[in-house]
Order: C-alpha cells, then sequence, then structure tokens
C-alpha cells in the first residue's frame, strides 16, 4: 500500500480516536470527579461520613476498575445500542470508553483529594465554610496538580481503550491497524499505525506534565 492509499485511512482513524477520546474524557470528568470527591466525603471522618453509601459506591468503583475492557464492550452493547441507537462506530464507542473510565479515574480522583492537608479543611470550617466552600475552595484547587496528573493517565488509558475498540467496530486508529495492518499482512502500515499512537500518547503525557509545572510554578509565586 502506498503512501498516497494510507494517509486518508490514517487521517480518517486518527480523526476518529481522538474523537472517542475527547468526548469519554469529558464524560469521565464530568461524572468521575464528583464519585471521587463522595468517596472521600462519605469515608469515615469525612465531611458527610456515611459509611453505608461509601461502601456501595467503593464497591461498584472496585467492580468497574476490575472488569477487563474488552468484556466490558461486549456486555455494553445493549446499553450502547439503547443509548445511540446503535453499538459500532467511534459515537457508540463513547459509551463504553466513558463507562470502563470512570471508576479508574474516580479512584485517582479520591487519592489526589486525600492528600489535602486536612488542617486547611478545619481552618476554612472554623470561618463557618460549608461543604461546597470546602470542596470547591480548598479540596480541588489543593488538589490541582494531582488532578491533572491523574486527567492525563486516564486520557492515555482511553486512547489504549480506543484503540482496542477497534476490534469490535469502533473505528479509529484500532481498526485500521486490524484491517488494513493485520488482516491484509501490511507490515508497514501497522507500524505507522503503532507510531501515531505513541505519538499521540506522547503529546498528551507532555502537555498534562506541562500544566503540572505551569500550576506548580503559580503556586511558589501566589
Amino acid at each position: 500500500m502506498t503512501w498516497s492509499e494510507m494517509q486518508p485511512l490514517l487521517s480518517q482513524g486518527t480523526y476518529d480516536s481522538l474523537y472517542m477520546v475527547l468526548w469519554a474524557t469529558v464524560v469521565t470528568i464530568g461524572l468521575g470527579l464528583p464519585l471521587g470527591v463522595l468517596l472521600v466525603l462519605t469515608d469515615t471522618g469525612g465531611l458527610l461520613q456515611n459509611r453505608p453509601v461509601n461502601k456501595v459506591i467503593g464497591v461498584i468503583v472496585n467492580i468497574g476498575r476490575s472488569l477487563p475492557f474488552i468484556i466490558l464492550l461486549i456486555a455494553l452493547i445493549p446499553f450502547t445500542t439503547w443509548a445511540v441507537g446503535t453499538f459500532i462506530g467511534p459515537s457508540a464507542m463513547i459509551v463504553p470508553l466513558s463507562i470502563g473510565a470512570i471508576p479508574f479515574f474516580a479512584r485517582l480522583v479520591e487519592t489526589s483529594v486525600r492528600e489535602v492537608d486536612h488542617g486547611l479543611v478545619e481552618a476554612v470550617q472554623s470561618m463557618g465554610g460549608g461543604i461546597p466552600t470546602i470542596v470547591w475552595k480548598v479540596l480541588l484547587p489543593q488538589a490541582l496538580p494531582s488532578l491533572v496528573s491523574a486527567i492525563t493517565t486516564t486520557v492515555i488509558t482511553l486512547v489504549s481503550y480506543s484503540a482496542l475498540a477497534g476490534a469490535v467496530g469502533g473505528g479509529g486508529l484500532g481498526s485500521v491497524a486490524i484491517t488494513y495492518g493485520y488482516q491484509r499482512f501490511e507490515t508497514n502500515f501497522m507500524l505507522i499505525t503503532v507510531a501515531v499512537l505513541i505519538a499521540i500518547v506522547t503529546v498528551v503525557q507532555l502537555l498534562g506534565d506541562g500544566v503540572v509545572r505551569l500550576i506548580a510554578r503559580r503556586g511558589r509565586t501566589s
């Protein structure tokens, strides 16, 4: 296969992969962030201490994290079809990608928020600050560098998930690699696809590290 034949396939595959990862990241952050914070707040000694609720959430998160993505992908076919009308294509893959990443990200958020100095929380409480104030003014800002690292790790995980989704009709670079690189024995095409995935992961990691350094620098100067 010549480069002129590869280029449109690679371009479309890259676009589809980025599309899946972008929207899955938005959904994962939107649902995983409050879930992770809730795990901290409802734990023993937390501001909303409630062990039964904490245990239920913890079990759900642990089950979600323990399932291999390919199994989750297949198990969610009925739900995905109900949600978006189909279980194939990049738009459909956003559903299992998000559901697979939310428990993973929630645990990272929980770890990040737990690292915040409890003395800062007590100081805000002593000044009459309620739980929303503590969450938005103390916990999340103080945990921000760690949260950015968690988002970076999650996005990289989603990139690998999106490649795996290509094996079951999800589109993206994974589908291109399997269809044209593996099944048609186009080794060069396979290598180029792998190189593109590595480049995407590298760029995401560099951007994440850069944001963390910027936040740390601003923290030192403020």
